[in-house]
């Protein structure tokens, strides 16, 4: 197969190509871009894997920095963007099932390409646009069928991350796992629990928001990935629902998946940040959650007041995508409708502050201070007080006559 008109972020590394080539090595685009190009897809990163070794590819560069030197990969700065070039390689044993116990580099484009994870991945493209495919990757693209390179136990035992890989390239992409594969996967599975969870985390992460996420998530249901996974053993009847709901939407974002694998879990505010801190989330995306399933937690229940729409707060609207994708039978539009006419969103739109008060009042900074305010807040927020200093001076009057 030859590819007639590369894309211009394949044009912009030709030079690089050329001058491995002019200089007597092979030079290759590979990997997802080689795949991201043959399915019509936009193409992010562009690799170049090369018969040079690293020592090689430096001495005809000018500008060079050792990004994984220790794998044979180089990042040339020249011709105005960065590019990493990687030697071709094998790798012997993977004692930890996740690295690669010695790299050896090679000149042989074939040895490299064997010890990749799938032939829609072991794909490799010349400078002239010709396909090199030693593993029918090409035909695997044509028949959406998602396969591993030579046996798959083989590529499991290697990486066991590749298991996770496969039920996120299959949900991504639309693809189907091919039986072998997919059995290899149910006889490996326990090696999952090897693996790096903030590794394992990007790739959940990625499937939920495939355009088949639905797909994605019973195949790893199917292989029972998920026993292996942090909160998510014995939990199959919550995901089996949570797959119904990936059939008709997908999540946008992290946070919307999380979020919304949280509510399908049935967890609290608290339980929600216990199982996110299982999987190495950062803290502004569990803060976000935790606020949006307390809201959530209520909405399944009952209507919610002002009050708790408000304390919602930057994580409403992630509240309401979740609400969408959980087909709670709520209201969204009228929920968001009554949102935006609150009068305040944030405590620091009250017009009155501590120092107002000192004045107004003649109160003393203390802890009645915070009490007051608080009260304004939740007054303004129900609508019972104007959001105007007259008025929230004269109920603050009120407050403190009242707690003398």
């Amino acid at each position: 197969m030859q590819i007639k008109h590369l894309p211009e972020e394949f044009k912009s590394a030709l030079p690089i190509i050329h001058t491995l080539e002019a200089a007597g090595y092979e030079a290759y685009f590979v990997g997802g871009a080689v795949r991201d190009t043959l399915l019509n897809k936009p193409i992010h990163d562009v690799d170049i894997a090369t018969s040079a070794y690293p020592e090689e590819v430096k001495q005809l560069f000018d500008r060079t920095v050792d990004t994984g030197i220790e794998h044979g990969t180089v990042m040339i700065l020249d011709h105005g963007q960065g590019y990493e070039t990687t030697t071709f390689r094998t790798e012997s044993t993977y004692t930890d099932f996740r690295r690669p116990d010695q790299v050896t580099f090679v000149r042989s484009l074939s040895d490299d390409l064997k010890r990749r994870d799938f032939t829609i991945n072991a794909l490799a493209l010349r400078g002239d646009g010709l396909v090199v495919d030693l593993f029918n990757g090409v035909s695997d693209l044509e028949h959406q069928t998602l396969r591993a390179v030579g046996h798959a136990s083989d590529r499991f035992q290697e990486d066991a991350l590749r298991m996770m890989r496969a039920v996120r390239f299959a949900a991504q992409l639309d693809f189907t796992i091919e039986p072998d594969t997919k059995q290899a996967i149910v006889d490996h599975a326990p090696l999952l629990e090897k693996i790096a969870i903030e590794r394992v985390n990007v790739e959940l992460t990625k499937m939920l928001q495939g355009r088949n996420a639905q797909y994605g998530l019973l195949e790893l249901l199917a292989t029972r990935l998920n026993a292996y996974m942090p909160g998510l053993k014995n939990v199959e009847i919550d995901l089996w629902g949570y797959a119904e709901l990936l059939a008709k939407d997908q999540p946008d974002t992290p946070t919307v998946a999380w979020t919304l694998l949280a509510f399908e879990l049935g967890l609290t505010p608290k339980d929600t940040e216990t199982f996110l801190r299982l999987w190495k989330h950062g803290n502004e995306l569990i803060q976000q959650a935790q606020k949006a399933i307390t809201l959530l937690n209520v909405l399944r229940q009952s209507e919610a007041t002002n009050w708790q729409l408000y304390m919602t707060g930057d994580a409403f609207p992630n509240a309401m995508r979740v609400l969408q994708l959980s087909q709670l039978p709520n209201d969204v539009l009228e929920l968001k409708n009554r949102y935006m006419q609150l009068a305040i969103h944030h405590r620091d739109e009250l017009q009155i502050s501590g120092k107002i008060l000192q004045s107004a009042i003649n109160l003393q900074p203390g802890p009645m201070f915070g009490k007051i305010l608080g009260e304004l807040e939740k007054l303004v927020v129900a609508g019972q007080v104007a959001n105007n200093q007259s008025d929230l001076i004269a109920r603050a009057k009120a407050i403190a006559e009242k707690e003398k």
